[in-house]
Protein backbone atom coordinates (compact mmCIF):
# COMPACT_ATOMS: atom_id res chain seq x y z
CA UNK A 1 0.00 0.00 0.00
CA UNK A 2 1.49 3.17 -0.90
CA UNK A 3 1.84 5.77 1.84
CA UNK A 4 -0.95 8.52 0.21
CA UNK A 5 -3.56 5.09 0.22
CA UNK A 6 -2.63 4.71 3.82
CA UNK A 7 -4.21 8.62 4.80
CA UNK A 8 -7.94 7.95 4.72
CA UNK A 9 -10.01 8.90 1.69
CA UNK A 10 -12.26 11.96 2.20
CA UNK A 11 -14.15 13.76 -0.50
CA UNK A 12 -11.30 16.99 0.18
CA UNK A 13 -8.47 15.16 -0.40
CA UNK A 14 -10.15 13.13 -3.49
CA UNK A 15 -10.71 17.38 -5.15
CA UNK A 16 -7.07 18.87 -3.38
CA UNK A 17 -5.73 15.61 -5.76
CA UNK A 18 -8.04 16.16 -8.36
CA UNK A 19 -7.17 19.92 -8.73
CA UNK A 20 -3.27 18.14 -9.09
CA UNK A 21 -4.27 15.99 -12.14
CA UNK A 22 -6.21 18.80 -13.74
CA UNK A 23 -2.99 21.03 -13.37
CA UNK A 24 -1.02 18.20 -15.04
CA UNK A 25 -3.23 17.05 -17.55
CA UNK A 26 -5.70 19.09 -18.09
CA UNK A 27 -9.91 18.98 -18.24
CA UNK A 28 -9.78 17.22 -21.83
CA UNK A 29 -7.39 14.35 -20.57
CA UNK A 30 -7.67 13.77 -16.87
CA UNK A 31 -9.66 10.98 -15.50
CA UNK A 32 -11.53 9.22 -12.87
CA UNK A 33 -8.58 7.02 -13.35
CA UNK A 34 -5.85 9.32 -13.35
CA UNK A 35 -7.27 10.50 -10.06
CA UNK A 36 -7.70 6.94 -8.02
CA UNK A 37 -3.93 6.38 -9.14
CA UNK A 38 -2.78 9.72 -7.64
CA UNK A 39 -4.09 8.70 -4.66
CA UNK A 40 -3.18 4.99 -4.72
CA UNK A 41 -6.74 3.92 -4.64
CA UNK A 42 -9.07 2.22 -6.96
CA UNK A 43 -11.13 3.94 -9.58
CA UNK A 44 -14.36 2.24 -7.51
CA UNK A 45 -13.18 4.86 -4.18
CA UNK A 46 -13.64 7.71 -5.61
CA UNK A 47 -17.05 6.96 -6.88
CA UNK A 48 -17.82 6.21 -3.60
CA UNK A 49 -17.56 10.13 -2.55
CA UNK A 50 -18.51 11.38 -6.27
CA UNK A 51 -21.07 8.63 -8.64
CA UNK A 52 -19.62 10.24 -11.73
CA UNK A 53 -16.80 11.96 -13.06
CA UNK A 54 -19.20 14.94 -14.23
CA UNK A 55 -19.89 14.73 -10.56
CA UNK A 56 -16.26 15.25 -9.53
CA UNK A 57 -15.35 17.90 -11.88
CA UNK A 58 -18.53 19.60 -10.54
CA UNK A 59 -17.62 19.49 -7.00
CA UNK A 60 -14.01 20.56 -8.31
CA UNK A 61 -15.31 23.67 -9.76
CA UNK A 62 -18.00 24.56 -6.65
CA UNK A 63 -14.70 24.24 -4.63
CA UNK A 64 -12.61 26.77 -6.46
CA UNK A 65 -15.23 28.88 -6.93
CA UNK A 66 -16.07 28.57 -3.34
CA UNK A 67 -12.76 30.05 -2.68
CA UNK A 68 -13.45 33.41 -3.66
CA UNK A 69 -16.57 33.63 -1.57
CA UNK A 70 -15.13 33.58 1.76
CA UNK A 71 -13.14 36.38 1.65
CA UNK A 72 -15.95 38.58 0.12
CA UNK A 73 -18.49 37.47 2.72
CA UNK A 74 -16.31 38.39 5.45
CA UNK A 75 -16.18 42.08 3.87
CA UNK A 76 -20.21 41.85 3.49
CA UNK A 77 -20.64 40.90 6.77
CA UNK A 78 -18.42 43.15 8.58
CA UNK A 79 -20.00 45.77 10.54
CA UNK A 80 -17.72 48.61 10.58
CA UNK A 81 -17.15 51.22 7.93
CA UNK A 82 -19.38 53.28 5.23
CA UNK A 83 -21.61 50.81 2.52
CA UNK A 84 -19.70 52.97 -0.50
CA UNK A 85 -16.20 52.14 1.63
CA UNK A 86 -17.43 48.06 1.75
CA UNK A 87 -18.64 48.06 -1.74
CA UNK A 88 -15.05 49.42 -2.84
CA UNK A 89 -13.40 46.89 -0.81
CA UNK A 90 -15.89 43.90 -1.67
CA UNK A 91 -15.14 44.57 -5.74
CA UNK A 92 -11.55 45.30 -5.10
CA UNK A 93 -11.35 41.57 -3.59
CA UNK A 94 -13.13 39.70 -6.35
CA UNK A 95 -10.71 40.99 -8.91
CA UNK A 96 -7.69 40.27 -6.65
CA UNK A 97 -9.18 37.01 -6.17
CA UNK A 98 -9.50 36.61 -9.59
CA UNK A 99 -6.21 38.10 -11.28
CA UNK A 100 -4.58 36.16 -8.47
CA UNK A 101 -5.91 33.21 -9.55
CA UNK A 102 -5.71 33.89 -13.34
CA UNK A 103 -1.90 34.72 -12.54
CA UNK A 104 -0.68 32.46 -10.28
CA UNK A 105 -2.06 29.60 -11.92
CA UNK A 106 -2.59 30.42 -15.88
CA UNK A 107 -2.80 25.96 -16.30
CA UNK A 108 -5.33 25.70 -13.42
CA UNK A 109 -7.49 28.83 -14.24
CA UNK A 110 -7.21 27.49 -17.97
CA UNK A 111 -8.78 24.35 -16.87
CA UNK A 112 -11.50 25.93 -14.48
CA UNK A 113 -12.38 28.21 -17.56
CA UNK A 114 -13.29 25.30 -19.27
CA UNK A 115 -14.86 23.19 -16.14
CA UNK A 116 -17.08 26.53 -15.59
CA UNK A 117 -18.79 26.36 -19.10
CA UNK A 118 -19.19 22.19 -18.40
CA UNK A 119 -21.03 23.21 -15.17
CA UNK A 120 -23.46 26.19 -15.49
CA UNK A 121 -25.87 25.01 -12.66
CA UNK A 122 -22.62 25.78 -10.24
CA UNK A 123 -21.39 28.72 -11.89
CA UNK A 124 -25.47 30.23 -11.51
CA UNK A 125 -25.29 29.34 -8.41
CA UNK A 126 -22.33 31.46 -7.27
CA UNK A 127 -22.91 34.09 -9.33
CA UNK A 128 -26.11 34.60 -7.56
CA UNK A 129 -24.19 34.31 -4.06
CA UNK A 130 -22.12 37.37 -5.13
CA UNK A 131 -24.81 39.45 -6.56
CA UNK A 132 -26.79 38.59 -2.79
CA UNK A 133 -23.33 40.10 -1.50
CA UNK A 134 -23.49 43.15 -3.68
CA UNK A 135 -27.03 43.31 -2.50
CA UNK A 136 -26.56 43.19 1.24
CA UNK A 137 -23.83 46.20 1.04
CA UNK A 138 -25.85 48.27 -0.83
CA UNK A 139 -29.53 47.93 1.14
CA UNK A 140 -27.34 48.44 4.49
CA UNK A 141 -25.78 51.73 2.66
CA UNK A 142 -29.83 52.64 1.87
CA UNK A 143 -30.65 51.86 5.84
CA UNK A 144 -27.80 53.89 6.54
CA UNK A 145 -28.79 56.96 3.72
CA UNK A 146 -25.37 56.36 2.72
CA UNK A 147 -26.76 55.10 -0.92
CA UNK A 148 -30.00 56.06 -2.58
CA UNK A 149 -31.37 52.25 -4.26
CA UNK A 150 -34.79 52.25 -5.18
CA UNK A 151 -34.34 48.65 -6.49
CA UNK A 152 -31.39 47.01 -4.62
CA UNK A 153 -31.20 43.51 -5.98
CA UNK A 154 -31.62 45.48 -10.01
CA UNK A 155 -29.07 47.60 -8.42
CA UNK A 156 -26.48 44.89 -7.55
CA UNK A 157 -26.90 42.80 -10.57
CA UNK A 158 -25.76 46.12 -12.51
CA UNK A 159 -22.87 46.76 -10.61
CA UNK A 160 -21.99 43.39 -10.71
CA UNK A 161 -22.29 43.60 -14.39
CA UNK A 162 -20.92 47.20 -14.84
CA UNK A 163 -17.86 45.76 -13.47
CA UNK A 164 -17.68 42.38 -14.83
CA UNK A 165 -14.69 43.12 -17.06
CA UNK A 166 -12.60 43.13 -13.83
CA UNK A 167 -13.80 39.59 -12.66
CA UNK A 168 -15.30 37.82 -15.30
CA UNK A 169 -12.80 35.30 -16.52
CA UNK A 170 -13.19 36.00 -20.62
CA UNK A 171 -11.05 39.43 -19.78
CA UNK A 172 -8.49 37.50 -17.97
CA UNK A 173 -6.17 38.46 -20.57
CA UNK A 174 -6.85 41.93 -20.19
CA UNK A 175 -5.82 41.67 -16.34
CA UNK A 176 -1.73 42.22 -16.73
CA UNK A 177 -2.40 45.30 -18.65
CA UNK A 178 -0.51 48.32 -17.22
CA UNK A 179 -3.60 50.69 -17.19
CA UNK A 180 -5.96 48.08 -15.31
CA UNK A 181 -5.59 49.26 -11.64
CA UNK A 182 -6.54 52.61 -12.97
CA UNK A 183 -9.28 51.74 -15.21
CA UNK A 184 -10.62 49.02 -12.24
CA UNK A 185 -10.59 52.70 -9.74
CA UNK A 186 -12.18 54.79 -12.74
CA UNK A 187 -14.84 52.26 -13.40
CA UNK A 188 -15.76 51.62 -9.63
CA UNK A 189 -15.53 55.15 -8.58
CA UNK A 190 -18.27 55.71 -11.17
CA UNK A 191 -20.41 53.15 -10.05
CA UNK A 192 -20.12 53.62 -6.57
CA UNK A 193 -20.97 57.72 -7.33
CA UNK A 194 -23.84 56.50 -8.82
CA UNK A 195 -25.69 54.87 -6.18
CA UNK A 196 -24.45 57.43 -3.35
CA UNK A 197 -27.60 59.84 -2.10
Amino acid sequence: MSPAAAEPLTPERILETTEEVLRRYGPAKATVVDVARALGVSHGSVYRHFPSKAALREAVTERWLGKTVGRLEEIASDGAGSAPSKLEAWLEALFDAKRHKAGDDPELFATYTVLLAENSGVVESHLAELVEQLGRIIAEGVEAGSLDVPDVPAAARAVFDATGRFHDPQYAAEWTSPTITREFEAVTSLVIRGLRA
